[in-house]
């Protein structure tokens, strides 16, 4: 016989040498596993506490095992799991009703991941020009250094050529522009374009905000060509920068917008959102999905929205980004020799290294883990962090001393 049954294996025990024997080599993850977690609490196999500074991610936005998603999972899961495409639910209904009343969209496509999204977006307007204009409008402008999935067609979109080598050949029709570069984006749309897909705020590619003036040019140059302008809020939406997505603190609005990460806390769900116009592009049969908008994500989903998307909470969120970028900023002016500003919005701050700290941002990440706090990188040269939205003013104190300590530990050795 091949196949390989072993019924013990739930409580088999692993380590972290397992993932190197058993799973492909795509991360090079923690030496530590975490096993357990309560808001921005985390702890490993031995037993340690961690400050989650990262939320998976920008995912966890409302924390570990939060208990309002974990009921409405719960509750869910002893109701319906799945359907096939052939058929609707409830929960995504509601979903689609409550997405499209709190923003510019009028119809919501629901898949599994930010790449799926992007995937979608990019498809239709692929689609949606050459039904209107002809084969002639495909081109798609994207930026350097952005990150709009992993798929050959998102990370050839994505700009940034680590993540595309050895895939070649990659698919056709694609350039990019410098990011907040208006002149660049004057250069490159032209009548030929069909989409200009940006992020409002870049997160892989070094927390760098987008200036009011290059996003309100290039939604004047996408008016001007014909061509969609879609906004990746991937990472920047879900409540992440105090508004519950980001092209509401511009005032500029998309034509299409992805959104996935926060939106299922966690639990595999994403979205594109569009207009009724450009949505009667994709006809029955054109695009689909097995999993997307199953009733499981998409209680999960309205949960979350409905938990974010409140006054008080977005408020809330904009108060402890400001406590946030002042506490960092603080960090910055005391330790000169390591760091040199604070950039983002909201929850999603980066902190820019020095020259001499350049490709150094690792190494600030595992000292920082090792005191008991994780954070993020975004490249070699920042460091990233993107607490739950619910984090407190206490543990963003306790974030201060730990990275402090880090740094000072750091210096030491140097």
């Amino acid at each position: 016989m091949n196949a390989k049954v072993d019924t013990t294996a739930l409580n088999r025990p692993v380590t972290r040498q397992t993932f190197d024997e058993v799973l492909v080599p795509t991360y090079a993850p923690a030496a530590m596993v975490p096993v357990r977690g309560s808001g921005l609490d985390l702890w490993d196999q031995n037993g340690k506490h961690y400050l989650d500074f990262t939320s998976g991610i920008a995912v966890a936005a409302l924390g570990h095992c939060n208990p309002i998603v974990v009921e409405a999972l719960t509750r869910q899961a002893n109701t319906l799991w799945h359907l096939g495409n052939g058929y609707t639910n409830e929960p995504v209904l509601r979903l689609g009703l409550a997405l499209t009343e709190a923003t510019f969209a009028d119809r919501a496509f629901f898949c599994n991941s930010g790449a799926e999204a992007n995937e979608a977006a990019l498809k239709l307007a692929r689609k949606h020009a050459h039904t209107k204009f002809g084969p002639h409008k495909s081109r798609i402008i994207s930026c350097y250094q952005s990150f709009h999935g992993r798929t050959l067609f998102t990370v050839s979109v994505g700009g940034q050529s680590k993540y595309t080598e050895g895939f070649e050949p990659l698919p056709p029709s694609i350039d990019h522009i410098t990011y907040n570069d208006i002149e660049s984006a004057r250069a490159a749309i032209g009548d030929d374009v069909c989409a200009v897909i940006v992020e409002p705020l870049q997160g892989e590619g070094g927390v760098v905000p987008g200036d009011q003036a290059f996003l309100q040019e290039l939604r004047d140059l996408c008016t001007k060509t014909g061509a969609l302008l879609i906004f990746d809020e991937v990472q920047s939406g879900m409540g992440r920068t105090g508004e519950l997505f980001h092209y509401m603190s511009y005032g500029i609005v998309p034509d299409v917008l992805t959104s996935a990460k926060a939106l299922g806390n966690g639990f595999p769900v994403a979205a594109m959102l569009t207009t009724h116009e450009l949505a009667a592009t994709l006809g029955v049969g054109s695009h689909g999905t097995t999993y997307g908008g199953n009733p499981m994500a998409a209680t999960v989903a309205l949960t979350v929205l409905e938990t974010i998307n409140q006054p008080a909470f977005l408020a809330r969120v904009k108060q402890a980004g400001s406590k946030l970028r002042a506490t960092l900023e603080k960090v910055v002016a005391d330790y000169p020799q390591v760091f040199t500003q604070v950039r983002g919005a909201g929850l999603l701050l980066g902190v820019v290294v020095t020259d001499a700290w350049k490709g150094r941002s690792k190494d600030i990440q595992k000292a920082a883990e090792a005191n008991g706090m994780m954070v993020l990188i975004a490249g070699m040269d920042v460091v990233r962090m993107a607490p739950a939205l619910i984090v407190t003013d206490e543990q963003i104190a306790e974030a201060d001393r730990i990275l402090r300590l880090s740094l000072d530990g750091l210096l030491k050795a140097a």
